[in-house]
């Protein structure tokens, strides 16, 4: 790309060249002086722009703190003694005598034959030819010419004067009177006396007697012969082909045209009333023709070789060492050994004590002290502060410069190469092992143990306890909280924005033009 870039530059210039050959040199960037009969010297004039720097007002908003003093109100909580008659329920346990009925399970070992069938597997290893399609992918490299457009954009500077309003504030602090009313607590201190009923337990320790049946395992050991199948695991190698695709590199060279090219100085005749009209002089001084100095571009175009690597796909066969496992089935016998449990009853005796209690109540005397507030009001006076902000306009005025960018557009064409890739279907065979399994029926025999269970019915008795709630009076001390406002002054700080206008250096740069235009003498080059 960057190549077409320069050889669109190089035809540019030659075009400009050879329409005002006898103009000037380089371009028209030099001017000739005449130093002598016959020879000329190049003043070579360089476009260099002037910068100045330039005072621009920009205005800026800055935020002042100002502490202000304001009042919050702040809730506290007060707590006030009081007494009340609460009622507490205590637990009293009684028993009353239940009788229930207890199925006990009675247990016995029986043995059933069962018949069952066992499948037995058989494996048997076949082979099949399957036919596959692999689509192999061929790649073209074309190309197609996008035409572009390029915006280059062009600055102007603009100045203009905006007016604008500034609010200035004012601030004025100014007061008020604020009444308000204090609670004051005043507390007095009071007795009473109080009667109240304890209950007062007491315990009997009792024995009953308890009659229970314990059954006792007796175990009884016992042999039998089971018949099982063990899967023993033969294993076999076999040789599997596999098809690999493996990428193999191909080198091959191809010839591609660079664009170039270099400068050369050749000398051309100029006539003096050629030269002086390009130099600004209308008249013709009517002096011999002269000899000038020219650089003109030629352009090359070089062919060279470079290597270029690409990679095809090709596909290897190989025997691959497969490792297949065949299971074989082989009768085992085994003697196992169990234990039969026999449960024998035996009737037992005890003696299970019980605590019994009894509530005996009792009347007793207390003095309670309590304390009884009366809130007594005061009123009270106080100035409060407050801050009143006015906001003065205030217009003022300030130059602004701008700049204004126009886009001017540009048509440009380029060559963009791209790919194109087709898949060519290509039709393969492989070679596939696998598996079927048969299933072979063997019948066999076992004894299988099995309990039946029997249930005896039971009469016991039991002591079940329940609980009785008796309500018992008594008197409670309680806090109780009370909120009281009253006014907290604070300091707040806030910020208020101010208007600054500030001088910021801008720096402005404009183009010095080029070759300015020399008064013309008759008898002398410009």
């Amino acid at each position: 790309m960057k190549t077409m870039y320069g050889v669109a530059a190089a035809a540019v210039l030659l075009v400009a060249a050879y329409t005002n050959t006898a103009g000037a040199a380089y371009f028209g960037a030099s001017c000739y002086q005449k130093a002598g009969c016959g020879v000329e010297v190049a003043e070579t004039c360089t476009q260099k722009p002037q910068c100045y720097t330039v005072m621009k007002t920009c205005r800026k908003v800055v935020y002042e703190k100002q502490q202000v003093t304001c009042y919050r109100t702040v809730r506290e909580t007060v707590c006030e003694t009081r007494t009340i008659d609460c009622v507490k329920y205590v637990p009293q346990t009684c028993y009353r005598e239940c009788t229930y009925t207890v199925c006990r399970p009675v247990y016995e070992t029986c043995y059933r034959t069962v018949n069952y069938t066992v499948c037995r597997p058989v494996w048997e290893t076949k082979t099949k030819e399957v036919c596959y399609t692999v689509c192999r992918p061929v790649y073209e490299t074309c190309y197609r010419t996008v035409n572009y457009t390029v915006c280059r954009p062009v600055w102007e500077t603009k100045t203009k004067q905006v007016c604008y309003t500034v609010c200035k504030p004012v601030y004025e602090t100014c007061y008020r009177t604020v009444n308000y009313t204090v609670c004051k607590p005043v507390w007095e201190t009071k007795t009473k006396e109080v009667c109240y009923t304890v209950c007062k337990p007491v315990y009997e320790t009792c024995y009953r007697t308890c009659t229970y049946t314990v059954c006792k395992p007796v175990w009884e050991t016992k042999t039998r012969t089971v018949c099982y199948n063990v899967c023993k695991p033969v294993y076999e190698t076999c040789m599997k082909e596999v098809c690999e695709v493996v990428c193999k590199p191909v080198c091959y060279q191809k010839t591609i045209r660079t664009c170039g090219g270099h400068w050369e100085t050749c000398m051309i005749e100029d006539p003096c009333g050629v030269s002086q009209k390009s130099c600004g002089c209308e008249q013709k001084c009517g002096c011999a023709p002269r000899m000038i100095c020219k650089r003109v571009w030629v352009p090359e175009v070089c062919e060279k070789t470079i290597d270029c690597v690409r990679y095809e796909r090709c596909v290897i066969k190989k025997q691959v060492p497969v490792t297949v496992c065949r299971m074989v089935s082989e009768p085992r016998t085994k003697t196992c050994t169990y234990q039969v449990c026999h449960m024998v009853r035996e009737c037992r005796t005890k003696q299970v004590p019980y605590t019994v209690c009894r509530m005996v109540p009792e009347t007793r005397t207390k003095l309670c002290t309590y304390r009884v507030c009366h809130m007594v009001q005061e009123c009270h006076t106080k100035q409060v502060p407050y801050t009143v902000c006015r906001m003065v306009p205030e217009t003022r005025t300030k130059l602004c410069t701008y700049r204004v960018c126009h886009m001017v557009q540009e048509c440009h064409s380029k060559q963009v190469p791209y790919t194109v890739c087709r898949m060519v279907p290509e039709t393969r065979t492989k070679l596939c092992c696998y598996r079927v399994c048969h299933m072979v029926q063997e019948c066999c025999t076992k004894q299988v143990p099995y309990t039946v269970c029997r249930m005896v019915s039971q009469t016991c008795v039991k002591q079940v306890p329940y609980t009785v709630c008796k309500p018992v009076h008594y008197c409670k001390t309680i806090q109780v909280p009370k909120t009281v406002c009253r006014q907290v002054p604070c300091t707040v700080t806030r910020c208020v924005p101010k208007v600054v206008c500030e001088q910021v250096p801008v720096t402005v740069c404009c183009p010095t033009p080029c070759c300015p235009k020399k008064p013309c003498l008759l008898g002398k080059g410009c």
